[in-house]
């Protein structure tokens, strides 16, 4: 019995490191991952798109996001408040995708309701294999709502 091929989501990366980005961009294209990959790469970037707001007034409501936590403007501890605060947002599965392994940051994390805590391998193989694993659980695993907005 196979599996039947997922539907497409919509992942937005909230980056600021361009190496990290690229990883990332990479782990997509090698693992085959057919997702929608959006970055930005602040945290005040970051809520514009969600709230479809300056540079992105079409942009499409993300079923996952990956947050880093050390982020220019807002922290990414600020936008995963904001994302889990607001009626509209906190349904979208949040996974903190950070080098931290603090942790007080693994704790704040959860206590604002991020879906899950992911230290980032420094090892490109590493990095590719965990991104391929959060596609995996997120897209092939569990089920996410589908956005009507």
């Amino acid at each position: 019995m196979t599996t039947p091929p997922a539907t497409p989501i919509n992942v937005l990366l909230v980056e600021d490191d361009p190496g990290d980005e690229l990883m990332t961009r990479e782990a997509f294209e090698d693992n085959k991952i057919g997702n929608n990959l959006h970055v930005v790469r602040d945290g005040e970037e970051a809520l514009d798109f969600l709230y479809r707001r300056g540079d992105h007034p079409d942009a499409p409501r993300p079923d996952l996001i990956l947050l880093d936590l050390n982020l220019p403007k807002y922290d990414g501890r600020q936008v995963l408040e904001q994302i889990k605060s607001d009626p509209d947002l906190v349904h979208i599965p949040v996974v903190v995708l950070t080098t931290s392994a603090a942790e007080e940051d693994i704790l704040r994390s959860y206590k604002l309701h991020a879906n899950a805590y992911v230290t980032k391998p420094v090892d490109l193989d590493q990095f590719i294999a965990a991104v391929r694993q959060i596609d995996d659980f997120f897209v092939q695993v569990v089920r996410l709502p589908r956005n009507a907005t």
